[in-house]
């Protein structure tokens, strides 16, 4: 399934000097470069990868956080908070699908009871306030199907699911709108600074800005590094290996399910999804490669081990899927973000789980930080793109099978239809590889992972699809 002549390879680099150019399209990359294009700036996103949201960005577990657990004052915090406000906004406003849950952290020891109440303070001192600790007779009431040692529970009724890759095929849909440029399979290889102005060597040839904005999630420290001489945090990658129950598992968990968290990890979460799953992870394995995202079965045997002490009516439902993603963890413990007005240049670097929750609160501080700020592009004007359109693929919404002529299911396990693949590999945002397709339809993510649909799938696709590829800035 590839092709020499794919819509992104027929895109060229802006030949006129940029305000703004982020460098990396994950979901922080994307709600960057929506903002500075809503505030009036042009833009042109640099994605390495041949489709967007290719690095971490595409595997988490796809929540909403509050940031009731984020350590209070730290920036993670500010930004969490803002950009759950933002995003429950945003999703109102454009039709993003949004699925309440509620979440309980689970305290199954003595000792794990006694850290509920610092835990509710922490939670009322980030201005979620809502918080309630639950006793094991209203906990065994609300969540019937827990294991029997689950004896207390801090209940947190404001957290959501969403949907991890429409949301930022959304925000880049209306930076596109706004008359910004995204370049897929387009990697930096260099950059100088000279009166003011970046000129960037890229894999497409060369551009120019007037600021670059560093958003390379796992590669960040190395495009820091790479830019401006030195980098002020180091990557420490950690790999999140999860599983993805059939269906049915969503009869017996209806709200995010966490444990009490340690310093390194908030631990194994159990959630369902808005795709009609539920997930088990993630694992945090430290390790030093940026790429490998391999599962091992010892690890996901622990995973289902896990799974079973924690609502053990689960622990023989089928796995549809396994997979894993890298967090791009640094030796802080907070967000680093930082604003260097002298080399035109702003670091967005660690923003490790929380990424998708914080998103739109990271883009509004990094674009509060680019104003004003001397010879820094100003906004000229405010713009007001329309909505978003994006396919249908939370499990709840009106599904493009339901419709008529949609030219008939293709994937039958996620209910895919013809249509929505075709459209899928169509207009400037077309899926690009197959793991991109996929994101935006669902398409072999089923049950039979591909099997029954790959024939036709492969026909559909010929000569629109390039392979994943992988590189590192050297």
């Amino acid at each position: 399934m590839t092709s020499p002549q794919s819509s992104h390879q027929l895109q060229t680099l802006p030949d006129s000097t940029q305000d703004i150019v982020v460098i990396g399209a994950g979901v922080v990359g994307c709600a960057v470069a929506r903002e500075c294009a809503l505030r009036g700036l042009k833009v042109t996103v640099l994605e390495k990868a041949v489709d967007f949201l290719d690095g971490a960005s595409k595997a988490n577990s796809a929540i909403l956080h509050t940031g009731f657990d984020a350590p209070p004052g730290s920036l993670e915090q500010r930004c969490i908070a803002s950009g759950y406000q933002q995003y429950l906004s945003y999703a109102e406003t454009v039709g993003l699908p949004i699925m309440r849950t509620g979440a309980s952290v689970i305290a199954r020891s003595e000792e794990q009871i006694s850290q509920l109440d610092g835990m509710q303070d922490k939670a009322r001192e980030n201005s979620v306030s809502d918080v309630q600790i639950l006793s094991r007779q209203t906990l065994n009431a609300k969540i019937p199907h827990l294991a029997a040692d689950s004896l207390a529970a801090l209940h947190v009724p404001g957290e959501f699911v969403i949907d991890p890759w429409t949301t930022p095929y959304a925000y880049l849909s209306q930076v596109l709108q706004s008359g910004g440029t995204l370049m897929r399979d387009c990697e930096l290889t260099g950059g100088t600074l000279n009166g003011g102005i970046w000129q960037l060597e890229t894999s497409c040839g060369t551009m120019t800005c007037r600021l670059a904005i560093n958003c390379a999630g796992l590669y960040g420290d190395q495009v820091s590094q790479h830019l401006t001489g030195k980098s002020r945090y180091q990557i420490k990658p950690r790999k999140g290996q999860f599983v993805v129950l059939d269906k049915a598992a969503t009869k017996q968990v209806k709200t995010i399910l966490l444990p009490i968290p340690n310093e390194r990890t908030k631990g194994v979460v159990v959630c369902p999804t808005i795709f009609g799953n539920v997930l088990v992870g993630p694992t945090a394995e430290e390790q030093q490669s940026r790429s490998n995202t391999k599962t091992d079965r010892t690890t996901l045997e622990s995973l289902k081990a896990q799974l079973k002490k924690i609502v053990p009516d689960l622990a023989d439902t089928p796995v549809t899927a396994v997979y894993a993603g890298l967090r791009p963890a640094t030796d802080h413990s907070d967000f680093q973000i930082s604003c260097h007005s002298d080399q035109h240049f702003i670091d967005v670097g660690g923003i490790r789980s929380t990424g998708l929750s914080a998103a739109l609160g990271i883009a509004a501080y990094v674009a509060d930080q680019i104003e004003g700020r001397g010879h820094w592009p100003k906004p000229t004007k405010e713009i007001v793109p329309p909505a978003p359109t994006f396919p249908a693929l939370a499990e709840s919404a009106e599904r493009d099978w339901k419709k008529p002529g949609n030219g008939g299911i293709i994937c039958h396990c996620e209910q895919v239809t013809r249509r929505e693949i075709i459209d899928a590999l169509h207009g400037p945002l077309a899926a690009t590889s197959l793991a991109g397709l996929k994101r935006r339809t669902r398409v072999t993510m089923g049950r039979c992972q591909g099997f029954y649909c790959h024939a036709e799938l492969c026909e559909l696709t010929k000569g629109k699809l390039t392979p994943a590829m992988s590189s590192s800035i050297p």
